[in-house]
């Protein structure tokens, strides 16, 4: 590269590592285990429903350099740096959880899932509890407030006048009446079990969509 004057300089590739390594934060072991350790305690905040996200890594950011300096390490750790390997640790923890659920606890050997799972796994289980609770009040709600009424058939035509048809007739007459009034009392419970029915299959169809999405693992909360 050429100056002003004339003379040329070249930038060594020790000046361009130098140069690199400023802008890289590199994780070590000691700074990863402050990430987790910070961004754990304030999962309650992250888990708010209205949170701003920026604020709080910028927050996390922060402490984890101040607790870096603290222990001798010269370093300056920033927001998204803290996001982006937060990120790439929950993705690994959701294969271990994964893998604990097929396996049992001793098929996992990473680190860091322990501690993660004692808080991300519990806040996990609140979650799946707190929608089935939801759910189950309203399926609670629209049977409480389902009216049930008779479905009857089109009015049955009256009959004619007794006092025109002989004493054999009246009688037949009235076993006729006997056998309708019989067939609409059938129709009428086959209706009402029909809509019992319909609403214990919302219920399972409820219950069974609660249960999928407990076995799909925690929320992304991040995102």
């Amino acid at each position: 590269m050429a100056t002003e004057d004339g003379t040329s300089f070249q930038i060594s590739a020790a000046d361009s590592k130098t140069e690199k390594s400023k802008k890289e934060f590199v994780w070590t072991q000691q700074a990863t285990w402050q990430l987790v350790r910070t961004r754990l305690s304030m999962d309650p905040d992250f888990n708010r429903p209205v949170c701003k996200m920026k604020k709080l890594w910028g927050t996390v950011a922060e402490r984890v350099t101040a607790k870096l300096r603290e222990l001798g390490e010269d370093v300056t750790v920033k927001a998204h740096e803290c996001d982006s390997k937060w990120r790439n640790m929950m993705s690994t923890y959701r294969k271990n959880a994964e893998r604990v659920k097929r396996r049992g606890a001793h098929a996992v050997h990473w680190e860091f899932f322990q501690a993660m799972h004692d808080v991300l796994g519990k806040s996990g289980d609140d979650a799946d509890e707190q929608r089935n609770g939801q759910l189950n009040g309203k399926l609670a709600t629209v049977m409480a407030s389902k009216k049930f009424t008779p479905i009857l058939p089109n009015p049955p035509v009256a009959p004619a006048p007794l006092s025109s048809r002989p004493p054999q007739d009246v009688l037949q007459l009235y076993l006729e009446l006997q056998e309708r009034k019989m067939d609409l009392w059938a129709q009428q419970k086959d209706l009402e079990e029909r809509k019992i029915e319909a609403i214990n299959n919302l219920a399972r169809a409820i219950s069974s969509l609660a249960e999928e999405r407990g076995s799909h693992g925690a929320v992304d909360e991040a995102r």
